[in-house]
């Protein structure tokens, strides 16, 4: 496919309202209950789609980083939901300490990630997946062992992202199951440039989804998605102790078996936040385009951006985004779970 005539779509930096959104509607879950029992309840308002040989697509983190998705979150799902399925990762297209197989292993170790298999797909080769309908990609180039998996559970930290501008579901599959040696750089890096993050704003989006697109398609319909509203520094988790401080209020947990509709309503929840509360990940989604995530998964047939808010913690309840987080005041509180702190402040 010659790139060079590829044209990326526009208004990245321009966010839609729910009430000018137009189309079908998916189903999205709901809880503020940011512990062990939240993330339970939620997984299981998604989980039936899972079976046979079970992955898990998180982001493990560099090494010490404060905002990760708690472990002991993560170990009583496991334990009590999923004990026989299995972390996935791959290495970084940046050198730092999951850039190679070995220091990956020690960062996992670092981090906490040791209850459970972590399998670092890309560390025994590649595979390519068709990416259908793709206008950057035929195909995308894939940890080679993900392929033998059955079911992925998108277990994701939702955060601001230094390029992308949000690291929601798309984020964590779009670029955290590409290899880290060639599908991270067809995603970042244009053609004979010398700049290994050339790629940016809508062209970036594009590439991002196009290669979450693959994954998707081929887990499709053993796949579901958890984004996690806590700790959600502009920063992604790739920048580990150096990430800036968090400001934005923790806002909860949000589940779906639609890809879009799950970011497009942590997204909704942001934009919701009552007395300026979001302005720091809005100022840093829109100067990256990174809206663009979203209108391209919709392009492409993702999934729907129009959807039914599930307040599982109120008898299932229909609210708006405007409802889930009335209630949250504009400043961010560590919670017990912090383990590194990085340059975030105890308070």
């Amino acid at each position: 496919m010659d790139n060079n005539k590829c044209t990326p779509g526009k208004d990245g930096n321009k966010y839609v309202p729910f009430e000018k959104r137009t189309g079908e509607s998916s189903v999205v879950f709901f809880t503020r209950d940011l512990s062990e029992e939240g993330l339970k309840k939620i997984y299981d308002k998604v989980s039936s789609v899972l079976c046979g040989k079970v992955a898990v697509k998180l982001h493990t983190g560099e090494a010490e980083g404060p905002n990760i998705i708690p472990r002991p979150w993560v170990k009583e799902l496991f334990a009590s939901r999923l004990p026989e399925a299995t972390i996935i990762e791959t290495n970084t297209y940046y050198e730092g300490s999951r850039y190679t197989t070995e220091e990956h292993r020690k960062t996992l170790e670092i981090n906490g990630w040791t209850f459970c298999p972590v399998d670092i797909t890309d560390s025994e080769g590649v595979a390519a997946l068709p990416v259908n309908g793709g206008k950057w990609f035929k195909e995308m180039h894939v940890g080679k062992s993900m392929l033998n998996y059955d079911s992925l559970l998108v277990l994701t930290h939702f955060k601001g992202h230094t390029m992308g501008g949000f690291g929601g579901s798309n984020k964590n599959i779009g670029i955290g199951c590409a290899d880290g040696r060639i599908g991270k750089a067809e995603i970042h890096t244009a053609k004979g440039s010398d700049n290994m993050w050339s790629i940016a704003e809508e062209e970036l989006m594009e590439r991002i989804s196009e290669s979450t697109k693959a994954t998707v398609d081929y887990f499709a319909p053993h796949i579901c998605y958890i984004n996690v509203m806590r700790n959600m520094s502009v920063s992604c988790d790739c920048e580990g102790p150096e990430a800036e401080p968090v400001t934005t209020p923790d806002v909860g947990l949000v589940a779906s078996l639609d890809i879009l509709a799950a970011d497009n309503a942590c997204i909704d929840l942001i934009y919701n936040l009552p007395y300026g509360g979001g302005k720091a990940l809005i100022e840093r989604v829109e100067t990256r385009h990174g809206l663009r995530q979203l209108s391209y998964m919709k392009e492409l047939g993702m999934g729907n951006d129009r959807y039914t808010l599930i307040d599982t913690d109120n008898g299932d309840a229909v609210i708006t985004a405007a409802d889930a987080v009335k209630d949250i005041k504009p400043e961010w509180k560590p919670d017990r779970y912090n383990t590194f702190w990085g340059r975030n402040k105890k308070r």
